[in-house]
């Protein structure tokens, strides 16, 4: 995979609401009414990860799930990353 441009970038971050590119990563900041509400999302997103092969880097503060993503051997952001951070978006949505 190849990463995606800054154009490419902006481009497809309108579609997704809430996430933001930093430090070469697709990151969002999800939070959560209680500790145990944001431990099953976390849950529920490596499921979704496993099924992708694609693993995000996540971190756990309370009642915020911080949602890192990119593909490491492409050295950037690529499809793959906005295509599992659509899913973790609509899993959230739920």
């Amino acid at each position: 995979m190849i990463p995606l441009t800054a154009n490419e970038l902006e481009q497809r971050l309108h579609a997704l609401p809430g996430w933001r590119v930093s430090e070469q990563q697709l990151t969002h900041t999800f939070e959560f009414k209680e500790f145990l509400a944001g431990i099953r999302f976390v849950d529920e997103v490596a499921k979704l990860a496993e099924a992708a092969a694609h693993h995000p880097d996540i971190d756990i503060r309370y009642t915020k799930i911080i949602i890192h993503l990119s593909t490491h051997d492409a050295g950037g952001i690529t499809e793959k990353d906005f295509s599992l951070a659509t899913e973790i978006t609509a899993l959230f949505a739920r």
